[in-house]
């Protein structure tokens, strides 16, 4: 045998050899915990301050809406537009997955198209027609006549 692999094998054995006694009698002890009642006045004035905090929400809510009151609309607005159009891509998508509803509806489109230039677009008479037509539509939304 090797004289090196015999010598660590010796010390191996030695090393394991040793043990540490460990008295487990004189344990070292914690600080007490204080029953002070000055930790139970921190958490009362704690609670006192979040109460605090809490009943007086509503009139913060209120000054803050009161006084970004535009800015807010138009973001919830903003919101409620995109919610909308994403949702409604997601229906037409959704029908547009169903076999012949979509040829279906390019169809009725093209022929609708088709119908509306030969009855508006055609004749100069019939497009003054829907130009009238038109301004009776946007005098009835705006309440006032147009130009």
């Amino acid at each position: 045998m090797n004289p090196e692999i015999t010598s660590k094998t010796e010390t191996m054995t030695e090393s394991e050899k040793k043990k540490i006694d460990v008295n487990v009698a004189d344990s070292g002890s914690l600080a007490p915990m204080s029953s002070k009642d000055g930790s139970g006045e921190q958490w009362q004035q704690i609670k006192d301050q979040v109460i605090d905090i809490l009943s007086d929400l509503p009139d913060y809510l209120g000054s803050f809406f009161n006084q970004y009151q535009k800015p807010i609309v138009t973001i919830g607005l903003l919101v409620a537009v995109i919610v909308t159009m994403r949702v409604t891509l997601a229906v037409v998508d959704s029908i547009n997955d169903i076999p012949l509803l979509a040829p279906t509806f390019e169809l009725i489109g093209m022929g609708y198209s088709a119908w509306f230039i030969y009855r508006y677009l055609l004749q100069a008479s019939s497009r003054q027609e829907l130009w009238q037509e038109i301004n009776s539509i946007k005098e009835s939304l705006l309440g006032r006549k147009s130009s």
